[in-house]
């Protein structure tokens, strides 16, 4: 009798790809196998096992062999190639891109929604997490910029969201002439273009708990990994924080406990907070939120008042290694209300950030 040794490998491999043969074998363990022969005379192979002997003839192994062949080659060719990347609108923070407004939505009196036109449906922002664009117009015979984080993120396609806090003219006392870039943006037609330029900021999320954080322009970023995050954010500073926490909770391996204190005048000026609240019931053990509002209501369940040492202590996570606190909001509650008492509870300058 002629005989050849056949590859063992491919014998197992044969074996993984053909159910019946492995039911009938008892097994697809190289281990298994001592000894593979083929007879010329016979046409057929056996498989000497440790239990015993199967036989199959050649055109069945070399029919299993063709179809994991070209299994393999489908999979590399569907799968295997590397996914085409979308354009980005925003490449170079120099660089200014005018979009065109396409939408507006009230959110409240005096909040809107803003939605811009990319340069293609296939294109995204470009913008990374924890950084933010500058929107610029000449107002008034002036040229005004002012720096604002989206709302919606590179998940999305074809456009982006501004959510901004419209301020009038003659509603503030202290600002009798109002914002200028947010009623710029409330006069805007659709169809109307503003420069984008960006990306911009001092700090990156990479995911997981690991930020980049450079303390100025000048200066390399540092790296710092945070389990837990605290955050304090006033009126439309919750921008860049809704930001994070969307990241975070996008990706199931991404393990980082967040708090949110979230301070405003009223409950009306609270932005986004069916979002919010839909978050922190989804993920109760991990996103913990707190209000506390200047004029509350009767009845108001949360804090009242400015942001203080008590309601830090209380409701963000306490100093350590692991611990980051990120703010975001007016100078004064940044300067006067957040600084001073994080200071007071012993929160080193290495573990907080302003943005």
């Amino acid at each position: 009798m002629n005989t050849r040794k056949v590859d063992q490998v491919q014998i197992v491999r044969a074996m993984k790809t053909t159910p019946i043969a492995a039911m009938e074998a008892g097994t697809s363990s190289l281990n298994d196998i001592t000894t593979a022969v083929v007879d010329d005379d016979d046409m057929m192979l056996f498989i000497h096992l440790d239990f015993g002997i199967m036989y199959l003839s050649v055109p069945i192994i070399i029919g299993v062999v063709v179809v994991g062949v070209t299994a393999v080659l489908a999979k590399i060719f569907l799968f295997g190639k590397k996914k085409k990347s979308s354009p980005v609108t925003l490449s170079n923070p120099d660089v200014k891109v005018p979009l065109k407004l396409i939408d507006k939505e009230e959110i409240s009196p005096d909040t809107r929604r803003f939605r811009f036109a990319l340069p293609s449906p296939h294109h995204v922002l470009g913008l990374p997490v924890g950084q933010h664009i500058y929107l610029t117009a000449r107002i008034d015979g002036s040229l005004v910029i002012r720096p604002y984080t989206p709302v919606s993120s590179d998940d999305d396609k074809g456009f982006v969201d501004l959510v901004v806090k419209i301020y009038f003219k003659n509603v503030h006392p202290k600002f009798p002439e109002g914002g200028k870039m947010s009623q710029y943006l409330e006069n805007m037609e659709i169809g109307d273009y503003i420069d984008f330029r960006g990306p911009n900021g001092l700090l990156v999320y990479e995911g997981r708990g690991m930020f980049k954080i450079r303390p100025d322009k000048k200066l390399e970023a540092q790296t710092r990994v945070a389990r837990k995050v605290g955050m304090i954010a006033g009126g439309t500073g919750i921008t860049p924080m809704l930001q994070l926490v969307r990241q975070v909770f996008k990706d199931p391996e991404d393990r980082t406990e967040l708090w949110l204190l979230f301070a405003n005048q009223t409950e009306n000026d609270i932005l986004l907070r069916v979002e919010l609240e839909e978050i922190k019931a989804q993920y109760p053990s991990r996103f913990h939120l707190w209000y506390t509002l200047d004029r509350p209501p009767s009845g108001w369940t949360y804090s009242s008042g400015f942001v203080n040492d008590e309601v830090i202590k209380e409701h963000l996570p306490p100093p350590s290694d692991e611990t980051l606190i990120l703010m975001c909001g007016p100078p004064p509650m940044i300067n006067f209300a957040c600084l001073p008492n994080l200071d007071k509870l012993g929160y080193p300058p290495q573990c907080r950030f302003a943005y």
